[in-house]
């Protein structure tokens, strides 16, 4: 073998060494393993309530009991908090005295979705429909012509809730919105890509039989079958829809992609696949040095509103309440804390490849992406964590063996968005965004690389530790 030349010496020692993390990593079986049970979740998490059921059962079964006010706490203590079946806290007992900080991993739960109307159901074209309000970022086009389910829960007149789910069983009828044929169609692909489908053209397909009385034709007698079956199966009348949160989401599975199985295609991977990694890793916990809190947050695709979002501050009220359990001053617990604000960022593709800026953006296979900021165009909206903060957790993450790399969403001017990390920095937390690279993001069908995936895990899992 020839000997290397001094400049390729001095390149490898000075250069950034981007590698494909297959040409590091080598536990190919046990990463299989942990994204098979990834999907497993994702199937049965496609909803933020379902996610928070999800999580919570996974935590109890694990020893985690809910958090009480004023209860002891001792080193090792489990705990965890359901705030409105949305959003979940759970966090581990350290062995430090908890002034010197806490270990905090955000992620979030809810995903772009299309959220049915208060006054939903009508009847036109003898054809019964259901009106939605899309929810988050969605390229509205992508929604039609696919099989979606029904998840949510219906609050009847009474007070009694129904939990709804249609669409998963093989049994199951599932819905779709339609869309025009290419030969009628002149007119529509006149319009920009972003107005190829309208807003108020994102209605549900749900039945067209009527219901047929012997004695007088009834109006609307498609819609009234609907109701009827409705009634029938969930006790439920049209004023019901009015206290129901009901959401269509694509109705297919998670799935391998690729002739290697290496990449995982499935809906709702922005941000559960950075909910499920830091779950597994606060699982692996029994006492660690720091109390390690993960949370589970709803809303950040709307902008973290709300009372089970993020700018809500019922995780300042958590910390708040662990500080005076330990006689300590909350102050003092934030400003020594440390948050990873666990969010997805844009993976490369090449077939668009003239938005990213490629000495600046992430690659699949590439592990875990560290992103110092996000915003919009000049930072708007960002975090932007500290030089220390960044150097402290590229070093932890080096010495844990963690596949890692940089990146940002998009060009300068073309890219932007945003994640929970501005709001957990208000409080006087070091706060750093690490996440899994994703293609296609906000598409009802969103890629990952299972070597990102674990590499989720492990960073998570470091940082825990």
């Amino acid at each position: 073998m020839a000997e290397k030349s001094q400049s390729k010496i001095l390149k490898e020692k000075l250069f950034t060494q981007k590698k494909n993390g297959y040409k590091q990593f080598k536990d190919i079986e046990k990463m299989q393993s942990f994204c098979e049970d990834y999907k497993i979740f994702l199937n049965n998490a496609k909803t933020e309530r379902e996610a928070n059921r999800e999580i919570i059962k996974t935590l109890e079964s694990k020893g985690f009991k809910p958090f009480e006010r004023g209860a002891t706490l001792n080193t090792g203590d489990k705990i965890y908090i359901n705030n409105r079946n949305k959003a979940v806290l759970a966090a581990v007992i350290g062995k430090e005295d908890i002034s010197k900080g806490l270990n905090i991993i955000a992620s979030h739960i809810d995903s772009p979705r299309l959220d049915l109307k208060p006054n939903p159901l009508y009847e036109d074209g003898e054809l019964a429909l259901l009106k939605t309000h899309y929810y988050g970022g969605i390229k509205k086009y992508q929604w039609t012509a696919i099989p979606l389910s029904l998840h949510g829960v219906v609050v009847k007149g009474d007070g009694s809730c129904i939990e709804v789910t249609i669409g998963e069983d093989e049994s199951d009828p599932v819905f779709c919105i339609t869309d025009l044929l290419p030969h009628l169609a002149v007119e529509q692909m006149k319009r920009d890509l972003k107005n190829g489908i309208k807003g108020e053209e994102l209605n549900i397909l749900i039945g067209s039989m009527p219901f047929i009385f012997e004695d007088d034709e009834a109006s609307e007698a498609v819609k009234l079958n609907i109701l009827n079956i409705l009634n029938e199966k969930y006790g439920l009348t049209e004023d019901d829809f009015l206290s129901a949160e009901l959401e269509l989401v694509p109705q297919f599975k998670a799935k391998n992609v690729g002739f290697d199985n290496s990449l995982i295609g499935s809906y709702g991977q922005d941000d559960r696949v950075c909910a499920y990694t830091s779950l597994q890793a606060l699982l692996q916990l029994e006492t660690p040095e720091k109390t390690a809190v993960a949370v589970f947050a709803d809303k950040e695709e709307i902008g973290s509103t709300g009372n089970t979002g993020l700018r809500c501050k019922y995780l300042m009220y958590f910390i708040e309440d662990l500080a005076h359990h330990y006689n300590v001053c909350p102050h003092t617990v934030f400003e020594n804390s440390a948050c990873i604000s666990a969010d997805v960022n844009s993976a490369y593709d090449p077939t668009f490849g003239d938005v990213f800026e490629k000495r600046n953006c992430a690659q699949l296979n590439h592990g875990i992406v560290v992103t110092k900021y996000t915003g919009a165009g000049g930072k708007s909206g960002a975090s932007d964590a500290s030089a220390e903060f960044v150097g402290k957790i590229r070093k932890l993450f080096d010495e844990n063996g963690v596949i890692w790399q940089t990146g940002e969403l998009g060009k300068v001017d073309n890219g932007g968005g945003g994640t929970v990390a501005a709001y957990i920095a208000n409080l006087n937390i070091d706060t750093l965004d690490v996440g899994v690279p994703v293609l296609s993001m906000h598409a009802p069908f969103e890629i990952t690389s299972k070597l990102d995936v674990y590499m989720a895990y492990l960073s998570y899992l470091a940082f825990f530790k």
